[in-house]
């Protein structure tokens, strides 16, 4: 027991990490069902409706209605994945080829740990949230390694030794460049607001949700919200920005020369980023786990008002991810230059004039004592 009891300081983190990673994993799968579903939808069409599994796919009644919804199609794909022949071809550089795919999956993996996805209230009354690692430069961590995910897809590009996969990989680290400067001026004036001189949150995303107890940050930073809207898609390269996987001219991009298992870790990568962009427009624009603008936290102080939060975090977070597919399935594909001359010439202005004009107003109402 003694040694139970030591060992739990080392052990605990490696659980909930674990747990994190399972539940982050899931999602991405079912993201996918998603997908296809909401698709379907749009397009008049069924979707998956047929896979079943041999022991739950037969219960009475239960085991139709979750085969029609397809609940049992991520087991397949998986496991299609798991099982399918591994081909690698001869001229690849295959070190950096079968490295790709893991550079690509593990940002998305890495910066979960700072993400807060509710509250809690700790003994002595004060809110804490729930998070692997509550750091006050959370925002900055993302930011950082968020953007070490297009080395993946670069180094699949090139590792491929093929003109398709590598035309993907230098648009898609162009693109990444263009709209990660957009992006992180997007947010700078969210931090002078919900972190202003003499609170102790710094960069915390923590901080930034109490600071939207009152009135959620998109109602009166639409456009920083707007600028960084878009480039989370382009982030992600989500349509309308696939630039880097376009099939259309480049047979299918970045990772034209992947297949079975190691596709499937660019396809779960994709949508591990979609999920991370989702919730931390939510974090930062749609109030966190507070309910509606002006009813901040009526959750209580019991670990029922914990499992709350959490569920209303997750509803938002998943009404962004319907966003995202439902925008996927919506809008064409933009031309490349169309996508730069967005990124260099609307975005990256507004954002700075964003900038500057928060900087000014802050300035004011500091100056006039309001």
């Amino acid at each position: 027991m003694e040694f139970i009891t030591n060992t739990l300081p080392f052990t605990l983190p490696i659980v909930f990490s674990i747990a994190m990673i399972s539940v982050f994993m899931g999602l991405c799968s079912y993201s996918v069902l998603a997908e296809r579903k909401v698709s379907s939808w749009i397009q008049g069409r069924t979707g998956p409706n047929r896979t079943r599994l041999p022991l739950l796919g037969h219960i009475p009644i239960l085991g139709n209605i979750l085969t029609r919804l397809g609940v049992f199609q991520p087991v397949a794909d998986g496991l299609k994945f798991l099982f399918k022949e591994e081909i690698t071809p001869g001229h690849v550089k295959k070190g950096y080829y079968y490295l790709a795919p893991i550079l690509a999956l593990a940002p998305a993996l890495t910066t979960m740990v700072v993400l807060p996805f509710g509250r809690y209230v700790d003994p002595s009354g004060v809110v804490q949230p729930l998070v692997l690692a509550n750091i006050e430069v959370g925002m900055l961590f993302i930011l950082g390694v968020s953007s070490l995910g297009v080395y993946g897809i670069v180094l699949a590009g090139w590792s491929s030794n093929s003109k398709y996969p590598f035309l993907g990989a230098i648009r898609a680290s162009a693109q990444m460049v263009s709209y990660e400067l957009a992006m992180g001026l997007s947010i700078l004036p969210v931090f002078m607001w919900a972190s202003a001189p003499g609170t102790d949150y710094g960069l915390s995303l923590f901080g930034v949700v109490e600071s939207q107890a009152g009135l959620w940050l998109i109602l009166w930073q639409p456009l920083s919200a707007l600028i960084f809207l878009v480039s989370v898609f382009a982030e992600t390269n989500r349509l309308p920005f696939d630039m880097a996987e376009s099939e259309t001219d480049l047979v299918g991009g970045f990772h034209t020369e992947y297949g079975c298992f190691k596709f499937g870790l660019f396809f779960v990568a994709e949508y591990a980023h979609v999920i991370m962009g989702s919730a931390l427009f939510v974090l930062l624009f749609l109030g966190g786990w507070n309910f509606l603008p002006g009813m901040a936290d009526p959750w209580g102080a019991s670990e029922y008002g914990a499992v709350l939060s959490v569920l209303w975090f997750m509803g938002k977070v998943f009404f962004m991810i319907f966003f995202f597919i439902w925008v996927r399935w919506t809008l064409p594909r933009f031309r490349y230059d169309q996508v730069m001359a967005l990124g260099w010439k609307i975005l990256l202005p507004l954002a700075i004039g964003n900038l500057i004009f928060n900087t000014l107003l802050i300035a004011l109402r500091d100056t006039a004592g309001f």
